[in-house]
């Protein structure tokens, strides 16, 4: 009651000003007499008095009300709304001022009083629709930015990948290890083969194979003694003075007994090779796929090659299996078996290759005397060489 009387109070001075106002700044739109005046402001006061409650605190005692009972949700449409309605009033009123007599005045304060009124309306009944719109709108272009950046971090991956992959055709890849079995290390060869530099890698014996040379040279039999400490001796002398690493691996296989069987998995384990002389660890190896490296295979593919026809000087040694034979050998060791050249024994001459045969233990060529001036070289004894089959 007492913001109403205050009110009241506001409005009768507020009517009174207006009119006084009115009389002083234009007088023509007020008839000239005083008396006139007075009534009119008088009237006015009254009237303000009785309605000034309904248009002031009452409207704002409603729209407060409304307003904390309505949801955020609703303020917020309503807020938007209300902006989008005042935005189409403004453009409608730039053609409503230009129309003429008070039509110009009156219709944009209707305009914006009508679209301010439907932008809320619209927005308060629509709040679901509308929230759902910038939902869609802003979860697609959330979806549009994730997938932007997925793609961003797809091709940061291509382009790691590429580095890498350039780095790995730049950067050489260290060659795997080979394996030595026993019986490469007793033979020896291996020694030199290394120090030739044809050999990539790092030799790995595996401490198992190292037992077994250690067993051999501390056997009873003197033959198999000599070999064990012969093959301690070419291992000491590779870690020394060859050009390529040796190691010493600790490494087993604790459910295989056997060597060979050892060095096979442990090869596959490893994807590397395994240098031999071993026929047998050989076939099983290759049966699994394993690489291996054969030093007698080795020896025969860099042996010279002799065609039929080709004419060569040997030195006949001893006889051979079927009458009248001779038998030489090259400085490789190859058997050389020459018709008809026992009667030149212990003498150099020159013969003609008629055939070479391939055997499993080596290489063998049949040859003749060649046929012309003179057989004979040389009639100096010489020391034979060590009859060897390869």
């Amino acid at each position: 009651m007492f913001v109403n009387s205050i009110a009241r109070i506001v409005g009768c001075l507020t009517a009174i000003g207006i009119i006084v106002s009115i009389f002083f700044l234009d007088r023509r739109t007020l008839p000239p007499s005083i008396e006139w005046v007075i009534g009119i402001a008088i009237a006015s006061a009254i009237l303000a008095f009785l309605i000034t409650p309904y248009i002031t605190v009452i409207p704002y005692a409603w729209v407060r009300d409304k307003i904390r009972g309505a949801a955020a949700s609703d303020l917020v449409a309503a807020a938007i709304g209300l902006m989008i309605g005042l935005v189409i009033s403004a453009l409608l009123a730039v053609p409503l001022v230009n129309l003429p007599a008070n039509w110009g005045k009156i219709l944009p304060f209707v305009g914006a009083v009508l679209f301010g009124y439907l932008g809320v309306a619209i927005a308060v009944l629509r709040k679901n629709d509308i929230a759902h719109l910038f939902q869609s709108a802003l979860t697609r272009r959330a979806r549009e930015r994730d997938e932007e950046r997925e793609r961003d971090r797809e091709k940061e991956r291509e382009r790691g990948k590429e580095r890498d992959r350039e780095k790995e055709r730049t950067t050489p890849t260290p060659p795997p290890p080979i394996l030595l079995d026993t019986s490469a290390i007793i033979d020896g060869r291996i020694k030199d083969i290394s120090q030739t530099g044809f050999i990539y890698g790092t030799l790995l014996v595996p401490r198992f194979v190292l037992n077994e040379l250690q067993r051999i040279a501390d056997s009873a039999d003197t033959m198999r003694r000599n070999r064990g400490r012969r093959g301690l001796e070419i291992l000491n002398t590779l870690q020394k003075e060859a050009s390529v690493p040796v190691e010493i691996t600790d490494a087993d296989i604790e459910d295989i007994p056997e060597v060979d069987g050892k060095l096979v998995k442990m090869a596959r384990n490893l994807h590397c090779p395994i240098i031999t002389n071993d026929f047998n660890l050989n076939r099983v190896a290759e049966l699994q796929g394993v690489k291996v490296l054969n030093i007698n295979e080795l020896a025969n593919a860099i042996k010279p090659v002799l065609l039929p026809g080709e004419d060569i000087h040997i030195k006949i040694m001893q006889d051979g299996k079927e009458l009248g034979q001779g038998v030489g050998y090259l400085d490789d060791g190859t058997m050389i078996v020459v018709e008809n050249g026992r009667q030149f024994m212990n003498m150099t001459i020159e013969v003609t290759v008629t055939r070479v045969l391939q055997t499993v233990a080596g290489r063998m060529i049949f040859a003749h005397p060649k046929q012309g001036n003179g057989n004979t070289v040389s009639l100096t004894p010489q020391v034979p060489t060590k009859q060897k089959l390869v």
